[in-house]
């Protein structure tokens, strides 16, 4: 399948089997595979991916702000194996659930520190 990653991937919405939102598409990491072709190997989601994308004042800022929420620097983006998208139309979809995945650093830190201190948020939805 031949894409246009910009027009194509950058910015859209990250939905998971389920239909839950979970991130948007902020940049993409390509790898050769072993003649040498490149090939798209995963999107990249968070806001220490989008910072450095936008680049400039702003771009160090978004960075500098989404650090405050993780322990580990440089911090780590959402890396989504290409191998798990399902389709790409207005919005990429994902073949799996967003528990399936890795959780943001910034997720995290707002878990542990923000809605963990909600009286009943422990409790499950049902």
């Amino acid at each position: 399948m031949r894409i246009q990653v910009s027009q194509q991937l950058l910015d859209r919405q990250l939905v998971d089997r389920d239909g839950r939102l979970i991130g948007k598409v902020d940049d993409v990491e390509f790898a050769f595979d072993a003649d040498g072709v490149p090939y798209l190997r995963s999107l990249l989601s968070g806001p220490g991916v989008l910072g450095q994308r936008v680049g400039g004042r702003l771009g160090r800022m978004l960075v500098l702000a989404a650090e405050q929420f993780v322990t580990d620097r440089p911090m780590r983006p959402l890396r989504i194996p290409y191998a798990l998208i399902e389709r790409v139309d207005s919005a990429v979809w994902l073949r799996v659930g967003a528990d399936e995945l890795p959780t943001s650093p910034v997720e995290q830190w707002l878990r542990r520190n923000l809605i963990g201190r909600i009286p009943g948020a422990n409790r499950a939805s049902g």
